[in-house]
């Protein structure tokens, strides 16, 4: 990889006009996966991924782009697994994503949006990555055990049928079960 050019061709794959730090991490991990990051010019990637780093923490789409915890996960995945996570300012970083905590406990993906499930896993990863994990408030057992009856209304596979009305697992209630 010679120039910037070639590294974003790279980072498309086969989709037309749009290059993104996700395809960027995509490439990455996969190359590390399989024992080949030295096939691209490492170097060019953290750069590219370094462009996409926001004056509030967080990261971008591409260069400019809006903060998004997606794209946080997307590129310090991306330095983590180059060994690069002291480019950036963590505790900056991790401020951010301790920001998308709304106030109902759930996260969120950029400021002023609503909580999305989703957003567990960008944001809690990241901060585990981080090594920053402690800066969320964790569930209760309560609020755990409601999300976990959600999913199994919604027919989970490998969770038992739950009761909506006892929110418990419909074979626990030995014939009681009401709906």
């Amino acid at each position: 990889m010679q120039d910037d050019n070639k590294y974003e061709q790279l980072v498309v794959f086969c989709i037309a006009d749009e290059v993104d730090t996700r395809f960027s991490f995509c490439a990455v991990a996969t190359l590390y996966l399989i024992d080949r990051l030295n096939a691209i010019d490492v170097e060019k990637a953290i750069e590219y991924v370094l462009k996409c780093y926001n004056f509030d923490g967080g990261f971008g789409t591409r260069p400019g782009s809006e903060s998004h915890a997606g794209q946080v996960y997307c590129c310090i995945g991306t330095l983590c697994i180059t060994q690069r996570l002291s480019s950036i300012d963590r505790d900056r970083t991790a401020e951010w994503l301790a920001q998308r905590q709304c106030a109902s406990g759930g996260l969120n993906g950029r400021p002023e949006k609503l909580p999305d499930v989703c957003y567990s896993w960008w944001v809690l990863a990241s901060l585990a990555i981080l090594r920053r994990l402690d800066w969320v408030d964790k569930s209760d057992p309560f609020h755990t055990v409601f999300g976990v009856a959600g999913l199994s209304l919604l027919g989970t596979d490998n969770l038992s049928p739950v009761d909506a009305v006892f929110c418990m697992p419909k074979y626990s209630l030995k014939g009681k079960s009401l709906c």
